[in-house]
């Protein structure tokens, strides 16, 4: 496959597989917004609740394809998100945004996940950038300040997890159940600094730009492990981690996105910086890729779970690909290539569209989870045809 293949089939597979399942399966006419949750067989589940992710990631994905295609239909569903987000799920009393809503969009989870509130900053921001809306764009600067007040440990660095509504300690500050009940995780952390990037792009504040620098510094000087250059992942106040854990997709997406970050920036000497560590991380990453192409899951402890799951071989194409645009290797263009052809051999769901949750390590598809869910959005893979397409 050549470099003008690759991109071709990325317009190809976000046009007609994956934004094309979101429009026609994912809407949900009768209550608002978007169907909480689809089986991983397509059944839809009209009363499931819905999460504040997920609609701010096809927020993000629709407005983002609108910018490039300028196509209507992607306007009118990112307007629909943007709607359904501001009316149901931002916090009118607190601030911040609720975690969940039930069918009909009522609060039921109102807890402050900051990794949520990021994703929704992520979402208007992206829809500011292809409209030039101005309401969409106070409303992210609202939940920057939000974060900012309540979230950012100004005293040792980096961003507390999760909040009360009203933003008081929560016991349970984990954003998953997979996840360690610790202050700090590697996860929002990146997923601040990404919509942190984004929102620069359309508001240039200079208390913004250095809360991005110190972001990528929290990732270069105390999320890394520099003897590995994996990324760890659970820390307590004073980022002291006692858990020994990979994530390799992680890993892949946090090399591009550091980068992409100080790219926006335009800060020459912090690219040149990060740059060397960028590649060490992406390099460090390669320690999950099979000899299919694909890339596992993660490893904790001895334990390696070898599921190749659909967002990490999207990252896996992204980062390698990242590799190619900016430093010339091409090297890593073949590993994207091979990682995309293993994806569209087993994950994409070629009868139903969008793609599969994972190929399970004993080579079977998993139907098991969501094809729409609380975490099964339109947004990774989505996002890594965008990324290339740009």
């Amino acid at each position: 496959m050549t470099h003008d293949e690759l991109i071709k089939e990325m317009h190809e597979v976000l046009t007609s597989n994956i934004l094309s399942f979101w429009q026609t399966e994912a809407v949900d006419m009768a209550n608002g917004g978007f169907i909480g949750r689809i089986d991983g067989n397509g059944k839809r589940y009209e009363d499931a609740d819905k999460g504040a992710i997920l609609t701010a990631r096809i927020l993000w994905t629709f407005s983002a394809a609108y910018r490039l295609l300028r196509d209507e239909q992607y306007l009118a569903m990112a307007t629909r998100a943007r709607d359904y987000l501001i009316d149901h799920f931002i916090d009118k009393d607190y601030g911040g945004v609720y975690w969940a809503v039930d069918c009909k969009g009522q609060p039921i989870n109102t807890k402050k996940q900051i990794y949520a509130i990021g994703f929704a900053i992520y979402g208007l921001s992206e829809y500011s950038r292809a409209t030039g809306c101005e309401q969409s764009l106070q409303h992210a600067i609202s939940l920057y300040h939000d974060i900012e007040q309540h979230s950012h440990d100004h005293e040792r660095g980096g961003y507390y997890e999760a909040f009360t509504r009203e933003w008081d300690v929560i016991e349970d500050m984990r954003l998953s159940e997979h996840d360690a009940n610790e202050r700090k995780t590697m996860n929002t952390h990146l997923h601040i600094l990404e919509p942190y990037t984004n929102l620069y792009r359309v508001w240039r504040d200079e208390g913004l730009r250095q809360n991005i620098v110190e972001l990528i510094h929290v990732f270069t000087e105390k999320i890394l492990c520099h003897a590995t250059h994996h990324l760890r992942l659970f820390f307590d106040d004073d980022w002291r981690s006692t858990h020994d854990i990979v994530s390799y997709g992680h890993d892949i997406e946090a090399s591009w996105l550091i980068h992409e970050a100080a790219l926006v920036l335009g800060d020459t000497a912090l690219i040149k910086e990060v740059e060397p560590t960028i590649r060490a991380i992406a390099v460090a990453a390669d320690e999950g890729l099979s000899d299919d192409g694909a890339m596992i899951y993660e490893r904790r402890g001895s334990e390696v779970d070898a599921d190749k799951h659909w967002w990490v071989q999207a990252e896996s194409v992204v980062g390698h690909y990242n590799l190619y645009r900016h430093f010339g290797d091409e090297e890593a263009l073949q590993r994207a290539i091979r990682c995309w052809q293993f994806t569209k051999q087993h994950l994409i769901d070629r009868d139903r569209g969008e793609w599969h949750w994972s190929l399970r390590a004993d080579g079977t598809i998993n139907t098991t989870d969501d094809k729409a869910g609380f975490w099964k959005c339109p947004y990774h893979n989505g996002r890594m045809a965008l990324s290339l397409m740009t």
